[in-house]
């Protein structure tokens, strides 16, 4: 059975001379006080500087190797990764910041496997200041899979995974759910100092005022930066009661020279190439923050699934017309390919129809220049709600041909 290898809660070890001078719910990072360096016979330390003690808790997971860290809360603003690890090794890359509010978590990837082998977090009596201390050792593969797994501790971040989320009553207003890709410890793409975290939720707040100023009920998946496991947004669209689901990201891909808004459906397998790399870097982005997500359906239930499917995907279909030509319409500009199929997971309500829209590319000149202003944004948000009216109007329309 996988077992959490430790969790430590080091406020019992606050020096009551830290405590009386009132310590703030944040833990800071001193990037110039932090390393991770590797040493002779499989060790390798890692050491991070932090302004005060916090409760944290470190386990490992397998299938890729992983150290995980999460902290009731670090504060990582202004730390990139080259400044605790400036060069690799045994752990090959970090990853690290908001989890979820509360909650924030460093990931490290091993380039072998490596167990924990001494863990502590001394507090300076004096200042409250706080070195988090683990001492890794090259382990056996069996070993390392036989210890490592995701902790069930409901009373920990991820147990916000597993938990009923809360039932929306439904009042029958038209109900549209925004996903801003990515956030939190997840940036997404990256160019040139532009996240796609970042201008991805700026892009759906602008969205969502739309969408509201046309009567619209909107829900966001996250409304600020953080982690959002993928099953938990599909969820949250169930929980809502939603109309459609539509998912925002703005992806960087070398393949073919990718530019031009891109409106993706699901479908089975991914149709090109490039469609593949980006279903990986999607889908993949649960597995590589630390959440071990793998499971299988119930044969049955899947049998109701596709069921249900067989009205979503058509409502779906539509759906990505009216979207592509709206967008158009707003100038764009489109793929020149700008319905497409992929298998992306956060697709795969079978009740709700859902899209996945690709504003633009970072990787392209053009595209970033759009996307990096308020008023092309604006325009293809207006743009977008015409579209989701549209939608509605027709989707209506032909239920009521249905039922006659």
């Amino acid at each position: 059975m996988k077992t959490v290898l430790l969790s430590l809660i080091c406020a019992l070890a606050f020096a009551s001379h830290a405590v009386a001078q009132g310590l703030t719910a944040h833990a800071r990072v001193d990037a110039a006080s932090s390393s991770i360096t590797d040493g002779w016979w499989g060790r390798t330390e890692l050491s991070l500087a932090l302004s005060q003690g916090v409760p944290f808790r470190v386990f490992t997971l397998s299938d890729p190797a992983r150290l995980v860290i999460d902290f009731r809360e670090a504060d990582f603003s202004g730390v990139t990764a080259g400044d605790i690890l400036p060069e690799q090794g045994r752990v090959s890359a970090v990853r690290f910041g908001a989890f979820q509010p509360g909650w924030s978590r460093l990931v490290a990837d091993l380039a072998e496997p490596m167990l924990p082998k001494e863990i502590g977090m001394p507090v300076d009596p004096n200042t409250g200041r706080a070195t988090l201390q683990i001492s890794l050792k090259t382990a056996d593969e069996a070993d390392f899979v036989a210890a490592s797994g995701a902790p069930a501790d409901p009373n920990w971040a991820g147990g916000f995974l597993r938990a009923q989320l809360p039932k929306v009553p439904d009042d029958g207003k038209f109900t549209v759910v925004i996903d801003p890709g990515h956030g939190g410890i997840d940036p997404g793409a990256e160019r040139e100092g532009v996240s796609e975290k970042h201008i991805i939720l700026s892009f759906a707040r602008t969205l969502a005022d739309a969408l509201r100023r046309a009567g619209v009920n909107v829900v966001l998946t996250r409304d600020e930066d953080i982690f959002v496991a993928l099953q938990t947004r599909v969820a949250l669209a169930h929980s809502h009661h939603a109309d459609l689901f539509i998912s925002l990201h703005a992806d960087i891909l070398r393949q073919g020279g990718a530019k031009g808004a891109t409106v993706y459906t699901l479908s089975e397998g991914a149709a090109d190439e490039a469609t593949q790399q980006l279903v990986a870097r999607h889908d993949r982005s649960d597995v590589l923050i630390g959440m071990d997500l793998t499971g299988s359906d119930d044969q049955v239930a899947e049998i109701l699934l596709d069921y249900a499917r067989l009205e979503t995907t058509p409502r779906s279909l539509a759906l990505a017309q009216h979207l592509a030509a709206g967008m158009a319409e707003a100038g764009g500009p489109m793929n020149r390919r700008p319905l497409r199929e992929a298998g992306f997971s956060v697709l795969k309500s079978a009740d709700i129809p859902s899209v996945l829209v690709e504003i633009g590319f970072l990787s392209s000149d053009r595209d970033l220049a759009n996307l990096s202003d308020p008023i092309w944004r604006q325009g293809m948000a207006e743009g977008i709600t015409k579209s989701v009216l549209a939608w509605r109007d027709a989707d209506e329309a032909n239920a009521a041909l249905i039922r006659q």
